[in-house]
């Protein structure tokens, strides 16, 4: 099984993170890492942070001449724009935001809160994703995803197919697949950046060459795509997640949303609709995930809300602090990380396995199983 932990604040010296349970063998390409990284940083209407930082985290341990040897992975990256222990208390919590919970609960000021409640934290939970998806993609096992919604704006395609997603949205700016949305979504950013607002949105990823099996139909934690849920709404500002046909499942016949069964000798048990997105009974049926998330609008924004003065109690304007206009490109990056982590988990869960000798070996025999 994997696990990890991150440690870090937003302007703090350093992010911080171990993970454990991968399997020795697996070679690794630190420039997949870097590119992760760098697409999280990328998306029209992006803060002034993104010009700062060019985010960036080192393998410090659990790696030898490039593979992987079973022993925990650490990952580190220095803040270039550390600058905590000077940074001022804030007294106006910002409605959406952790700040006055986090300060009640605690009972400290907002600034130990908002730092570590930052969508900054994120970026190891990336990288991480991008050492796992190595994984993954040694057993044919593939993650992608796009932006369908942004500020009310939808994209009309319907239908896509993997390749068509990852050809259509190569040179994007919003990872969007068309052309003629996106064109619409950045006026609507440009438009909500000089009303000092945030915009929202909402995206798609889909994983592609899974098995039958992933997963768990026996205990609440083990169902996979409850734990896909999870991770996506640990995500910051994301408040949806859906799989499937999910928006449409309750207005549908039975009939019109369940995916029949088929056989086939040498192919093995398959269906020719993926209207659950890919999970039934928690497990995976060998179609591809297809798992949505909305993420709201960004909390800190110039426009600022009705708040309370945590020292005097009299009414004021949340505070402001630098801002993205909206994060909807980089939050799907987020999400193939996470989405990869917890598949990559389940796949550890069911074919065990301390190298990837043993790993492939029982991968492999089960293949044959249920075919």
């Amino acid at each position: 099984m994997l696990n990890y932990m991150t440690c870090g604040e937003s302007h703090g010296k350093y992010l911080l993170a171990i993970l454990e349970g991968m399997p020795s063998g697996l070679e690794i390409d630190s420039k997949i890492i870097a590119h992760e990284l760098r697409r999280r940083q990328q998306g029209y209407g992006r803060g002034a942070r993104m010009k700062i930082e060019t985010d960036q985290a080192e393998l410090t341990s659990g790696i030898y001449k490039g593979k992987t040897t079973g022993a925990p992975i650490g990952f580190v990256s220095i803040n270039k724009d550390f600058k905590l222990d000077s940074m001022p208390e804030l007294e106006r919590p910002r409605p959406g935001h952790a700040d006055l919970n986090g300060s009640l609960k605690y009972h400290q000021g907002i600034r130990a809160i908002l730092e570590r409640a930052s969508a900054r934290e994120t970026l190891l939970r990336v990288a991480i994703g991008a050492l796992v998806r190595q994984l993954l993609g040694a057993f044919g096992i593939h993650i992608i995803s796009h932006v369908i919604e942004l500020g009310g704006i939808r994209i009309e395609e319907r239908d896509l197919e993997f390749s068509g997603i990852e050809n259509k949205k190569k040179d994007s700016r919003l990872n969007c697949v068309s052309p003629a949305a996106e064109r619409k979504m950045i006026a609507r950013i440009d438009q909500a950046a000089e009303e000092g607002d945030t915009l929202g949105g909402r995206f798609e990823i889909r994983v592609q060459g899974v098995p039958i099996g992933l997963g768990s139909h026996v205990t609440y934690h083990q169902k996979l795509d409850a734990r896909i849920a999870r991770a996506l709404i640990s995500i910051q500002a994301i408040k949806e997640v859906g799989f499937g046909l999910a928006e449409e499942l309750g207005r549908l016949s039975g009939s019109q949303s369940h995916d029949e069964i088929f056989y086939e000798a040498g192919k093995g048990y398959y269906r020719k609709t993926n209207r659950s997105g890919g999970f039934e009974g928690g497990m995976t049926t060998g179609s591809e995930i297809v798992v949505r998330a909305t993420m709201k609008p960004i909390s800190t924004l110039r426009k600022a809300l009705q708040s309370v003065n945590m020292k005097t109690k009299q009414p004021e304007k949340a505070s402001f602090e630098r801002s993205d206009i909206c994060a909807v490109p980089a939050a799907s990056v987020i999400g193939e990380a996470v989405v990869a982590y917890e598949v990559a988990n389940a796949f550890l869960e069911k074919f065990g396995g301390d190298s990837m000798t043993e790993l492939r070996r029982n991968y492999e025999g089960y293949l044959k199983q249920i075919k």
